[in-house]
């Protein structure tokens, strides 16, 4: 690593900590040139992720939206916002640890479903409704219908 103060290319790191969740790497170095300290950090780098549409079209990920989908499915629903948060993570993290720099929406919507399904009934029936386009009260009846009993405690 470079010094910014004297481009001597002779640095050492001091301290290495985990920061930001264990996302990101954190880094004092000194460098052997003029003895200056400073603070790198260190984060992996991923390809743009797009999104290949029913229609053909391609799109950049859109993190936010995925999350407020998510979270409209659960709005007034007992699960807490640290958790929301939680599943919306792991659900990125599952979708980048496909290591594909494009991934259908379908596989998106679906994998999302089955997260919500594990965490809410309400919540899965309801993304499930916008997901899958339902029409008429006969739609929600028959997804319904499919569903699997709730296990018992």
């Amino acid at each position: 690593m470079r010094c910014p103060y004297c481009q001597v290319e002779d640095t050492q790191v001091k301290d290495s900590r985990p920061s930001e969740g264990g996302g990101v790497v954190r880094r004092r170095r000194s460098c052997g040139g003029c003895q200056a300290r400073f603070t790198t950090f260190e984060r992996v780098h991923i390809p743009e992720l797009n999104v290949l549409k029913k229609d053909g079209r391609k799109v950049s990920f859109d993190r936010e939206k995925l999350a407020r989908s998510i979270r409209i499915a659960l709005r007034k629903r007992p699960i807490a916002p640290e958790d929301v948060e939680r599943m919306i993570s792991e659900l990125l993290n599952r979708i980048e640890g496909l290591g594909k720099s494009a991934i259908e929406s379908a596989r998106i919507g679906q994998m999302a479903m089955d997260m919500l399904q594990q965490i809410d009934s309400v919540a899965y029936v309801r993304f499930a409704s916008v997901y899958k386009d339902f029409r008429e009260p006969g739609d929600f009846r028959d997804f319904v219908k499919r569903l699997r009993p709730p296990e018992t405690r």
